[in-house]
């Protein structure tokens, strides 16, 4: 069971990117897959995260809702992140994270609205997303 996070880069501020998180040994379908944050310095954030396939809920932390959208492509076991209108408070390691059980991952939240880390058990590594003032 692999997941693969990729896309990460340096932006502008006010400028867009698209995070993948390529799944391997497994199918995403079944899963609930999040997307983390962590920035220098600070302790990882629960950034988005979306049911498993047929149900498909998405959730968002209000620091991102509205400019961050995650997706599933079961085609290509593969889900995104797309990531609008970036601010500099964007800045961080990104990580994709699954969770063989999606019901109770998408039920608990964090203060600020995100998925809870423990609640899922697999990881990728990190993509850095850099954005420039």
């Amino acid at each position: 069971v692999q997941l693969q996070a990729s896309g990460g880069g340096l932006v502008q501020t006010g400028g867009s990117l698209r995070l993948s998180c390529d799944a391997s040994g497994f199918t995403l379908d079944y899963y609930a897959i999040a997307w983390f944050r962590q920035a220098s310095g600070k302790e990882r954030e629960g950034v988005s995260c979306i049911n498993f396939s047929t149900e498909g809920r998405a959730y968002y932390a209000e620091s991102v809702k509205g400019r961050f959208t995650i997706s599933r492509d079961n085609d290509k076991n593969t889900v995104y992140l797309q990531m609008n209108s970036l601010e500099p408070e964007d800045t961080a390691v990104y990580y994709c994270a699954a969770s063989a059980s999606p019901i109770m991952a998408t039920m608990i939240f964090d203060p600020n609205g995100g998925p809870l880390a423990p609640n899922y058990e697999f990881w990728g590594q990190g993509t850095l997303v850099t954005v420039s003032s």
